[in-house]
């Protein structure tokens, strides 16, 4: 959703707590003709996308290692999201949609108290309530609406297209952004912790769901705000996150 390299400058310090300068980056690994061929072929890699990363940071990353032109995702993540991020080499990148189209199971953490114009970290919270009133009852019972085939608006800031312009990009030029609802189908709704102000849990959900919307909605019919604070996507269909690997992973295996 964000420019990657405004998006790192713009939080590496406030998250990390260290100067926002350049870093050294490792020297990109070059495959063999032999291998190269096998990514033609087609391959599916499943990717524990890294925090502050987009998605297409690593389609890119791979793409210029493996030296092919057909590479890319099966579902973006935005970049303060991390978890499994299936990418198709090759052949095999026919069966993007396929993946695409299966449902999703993330973990995370929704703040309450507060919203943000981007439905999560990515802007600055604001609009602060007062919590004391909110009881693990209330949040509990405030999970049931949600489950099952629900309407949901996309968040502003998403990368949904308008005559072929990202919706974001139109929201920060203050152009006036008319949001259509989707029909989604949320599966579980689970919370998993309550350590107020900030809530955890988990989620199966169809294709095309925005968890910051589910956070903005939440908030909303508890009647404090909340927005995401935590995302990590666990699973796509029968594909797990544990069964993937870290992108220096896959850059080492290509060395091997």
């Amino acid at each position: 959703m964000a420019n990657k390299d405004s998006y790192w400058r713009k939080h590496k310090e406030k998250i990390h707590g260290t100067p926002a300068g350049d870093e050294p980056r490792k020297p990109s690994v070059q495959v063999n003709d032999e291998t190269r061929a096998l990514f033609e072929a087609g391959k599916v890699l499943l990717i524990d996308k890294p925090l502050h990363w987009t998605s297409f940071d690593a389609v890119r990353k791979i793409r210029n290692s493996i030296r092919i032109k057909k590479v890319g995702h099966a579902g973006t993540l935005d970049p303060l999201a991390t978890g499994l991020l299936i990418i198709c080499t090759g052949k095999f990148t026919k069966k993007i949609n396929e993946y695409m189209a299966q449902e999703k199971e993330y973990t995370g953490s929704f703040t309450l108290g507060a919203v943000t114009p981007t439905y999560d970290l990515e802007s600055e919270p604001q609009q602060q309530k007062d919590i004391s009133a909110i009881s693990e009852a209330m949040i509990l019972d405030a999970t049931k609406p949600f489950i099952g085939e629900i309407q949901q608006l996309p968040p502003i800031y998403s990368a949904i297209k308008k005559a072929g312009t990202p919706l974001y990009e139109l929201a920060r030029r203050g152009e006036e952004v008319e949001l259509q609802p989707r029909t989604v189908f949320i599966k579980e709704f689970e919370i998993t912790a309550i350590d107020l102000p900030t809530v955890y849990f988990r989620i199966i959900c169809s294709t095309g769901t925005y968890i910051r919307s589910m956070a903005n909605d939440f908030g909303a019919a508890l009647g404090c705000g909340a927005y995401l604070s935590g995302l990590r996507r666990t699973r796509i269909g029968e594909f797990k996150v544990e069964d993937g690997m870290t992108m220096d992973a896959f850059m080492e295996s290509l060395e091997t």
